[in-house]
């Protein structure tokens, strides 16, 4: 049980990067939009490349391939696109303001749901 269990969680949480990755390139003019609005440099460069790297390391982390790795490249992604992306502190109080720390929060608790599974891979 404790196998099944442990290949069912990489799955839900490898995926949601997995989906994620591709969906940006779905929805990429948006996302450069925003992107450009909160000042990031390069912002095509920067939304294809960490399109791919959260895609490649969502793959591996479901695949348990280099679980350990793969939860820091993870890590250090979630990190950084939140604190590109997410900058609630910058906000008025209010809902806009609410909703960003809510997904920010959500990114914080993901980045410690990658440290247990890092921590008790095989």
């Amino acid at each position: 049980m404790d196998e099944l269990l442990w290949i069912v969680g990489r799955f839900l949480l490898g995926g949601l990067y997995v989906a994620g990755g591709i969906k940006h390139f779905f929805i990429m003019n948006s996302v450069l939009e925003m992107m450009k609005a909160r000042g990031v440099p390069y912002p095509k460069i920067v939304l294809v490349a960490g399109s791919i790297f959260q895609l490649v390391c969502g793959l591996l982390f479901i695949l348990g391939i280099s679980i350990p790795l793969a939860a820091a490249g993870l890590i250090v992604f979630t990190i950084a696109a939140s604190v590109m992306l997410l900058n609630f502190w910058g906000l008025e109080p209010g809902p806009a303001r609410e909703g960003l720390m809510n997904a920010f929060l959500t990114n914080i608790a993901l980045v410690g749901g990658l440290l247990i599974a890092a921590a008790n891979s095989p």
